[in-house]
């Protein structure tokens, strides 16, 4: 069954429909997020103020790892979204998404209380880009995510995995021969294949069984993680085109602090749903953008984020194209690698 998108995402696709409900979620963020709110007044930024999406301030994608970046008690019933409202209990008791991190370093936390606005973002993404995930078997190689806790992708893949209703839908921890067995299985009946991976596990796995895939869609999360030297994109979908006998690989472009994802089939450019928007700001002045195939700092508009924050900026580079389609080329040097994050070059 298609997933029906909460109101708030019930926008016409045009960009004069898309700026009034950034504007509309603006004004809700800054009235009733503490966080967001005084990061604006620093920046002396009001919704008076604010006429166009350059306008709104993006907050940095930091503060998730040392503040607490959520929406909460109302005074009075919002005029903006007035059909979500914000929390009016204490975070103590409110699920949370984590970044996996890497050692001794802090870990961002994504409060989600409302995860019926994530699962209809991710089941809908996946509908526009792939089609009803019933047609799938849908795999899933996540080692390094499947071993800890609060993995908002591995929360998305086994909701993916549980509505393709296949029975041989699942996921594949360090066990390579039953996934191979089961992809050997599956082709052999021409059944649809959808193989979702970390970037190392994929790897590891294509280089220990090569195979020549006819009817799967290979998708990486990237992320070396540590487990393996990093590669340029092109290099490792070479490497996964060659050991998997595909001529494309498809991406996800996803974190922690965001409740939706962007899709790429193939040669690393990727396309956003229409709740989602992707700018790049200069890499000299933050509150500067760029125009499309210049290079800078990835700005992210993303409407799920009703309860945290809709507008964050960052630490990858990317540029834009005219189709509105854009590229990951890495990381500013003095960011982190993170787990979940896309290759650096």
């Amino acid at each position: 069954m298609k997933a029906i998108f909460p109101a708030p995402f019930s926008l016409e696709n045009t960009q004069e429909a898309f700026k009034a409900r950034a504007l509309e979620l603006f004004a809700f963020q800054y009235k009733y997020n503490a966080v967001y709110y005084e990061f604006c007044r620093l920046l002396k930024k009001t919704p008076q103020q604010v006429q166009t999406i350059e306008d709104i301030p993006f907050l940095p994608i930091s503060f998730f790892k040392t503040h607490q970046v959520i929406t909460q008690l109302p005074l009075e019933p919002a005029k903006a979204f007035a059909e979500i409202k914000p929390l009016d209990k204490s975070t103590d008791s409110l699920f949370y998404f984590t970044s996996s991190g890497t050692t001794g370093s802090e870990t961002s936390k994504h409060f989600v209380p409302d995860l019926s606005l994530y699962e209809a973002s991710y089941m809908t993404a996946f509908e526009i880009f792939y089609g009803p995930v019933e047609n799938y078997c849908v795999l899933a190689l996540l080692p390094a995510y499947l071993e800890r806790e609060g993995s908002s992708l591995i929360y998305m893949a086994e909701d993916l995995i549980k509505k393709s209703r296949h029975p041989q839908s699942g996921f594949y921890l360090h066990d390579h021969e039953a996934l191979y067995k089961t992809l050997l299985d599956l082709e052999s009946k021409n059944a649809p294949i959808f193989l979702i991976g970390v970037s190392f596990a994929i790897l590891d796995f294509s280089e220990k069984y090569g195979m020549s895939l006819k009817n799967t869609i290979v998708m990486e999360t990237g992320g070396m993680k540590g487990r393996r030297k990093e590669m340029i994109r092109e290099a490792l979908h070479e490497k996964l085109g060659s050991g998997f006998g595909v001529s494309k690989i498809h991406s996800e472009y996803g974190m922690t602090e965001l409740l939706s994802q962007a899709y790429s089939k193939g040669d690393g450019i990727f396309d956003t749903p229409p709740w989602m928007k992707i700018l790049i700001r200069d890499t000299e002045d933050p509150f500067n953008f760029v125009g499309d195939g210049k290079t800078g700092g990835v700005n992210v508009i993303d409407f799920a984020n009703i309860h945290s924050c809709a507008f964050i900026a960052t630490q990858d580079l990317g540029k834009t194209f005219s189709d509105n389609s854009f590229s990951i080329l890495g990381r500013f040097d003095s960011a982190a690698i993170r787990g979940c994050n896309l290759l650096v070059p």
